[in-house]
């Protein structure tokens, strides 16, 4: 069978904290002849390991590519590598994602008004602009 995990299947593998969940939710990507992980089920993840679990980012960059690495797995590799170097750098997962897919769709820049996701994505080598609100001038 050919499956796509939900956020929280996925979260009981890195997590452990359902010893019944956990296991259902490793045999059955085991037993899947493919898995398919979406993107937006990694920001979801990373961002609830963070701000649910205070996992540091290193873990979390780990359990991602641990959770990508088996050979039935498919998932958007470039675009997460991206999600985990700005992870890594310090920045948000979520960021690095949109930032990647923002390219290949035809994007040249990436623009935020968070300061530290532009700085980092430009220290990937990345196009970032910061946006700046500007009082209005009446």
């Amino acid at each position: 069978m050919k499956l796509t995990p939900d956020t929280n299947v996925l979260l009981r593998l890195v997590v452990d904290d359902d010893e019944a969940q956990a296991r259902a939710a490793l045999d059955v990507m085991e037993g899947a002849s493919q898995v398919a992980i979406s993107l937006h089920t990694l920001c979801e993840l990373a961002w609830v390991l963070r701000s649910r679990y205070a996992m540091p980012r290193a873990e979390i960059a780990t359990a991602i590519r641990g959770l990508i690495e088996p050979g039935n797995v498919v998932a958007n590799r470039p675009a997460i590598e991206t999600g985990l170097a700005l992870l890594e750098a310090g920045g948000d997962f979520a960021d690095g994602i949109i930032a990647f897919e923002g390219r290949w769709l035809g994007s040249e820049a990436f623009v935020s008004f968070d300061r530290r996701a532009v700085k980092l994505l430009a220290g990937q080598g990345i196009a970032a602009m910061l946006l700046t609100a500007q009082a209005d001038a009446r």
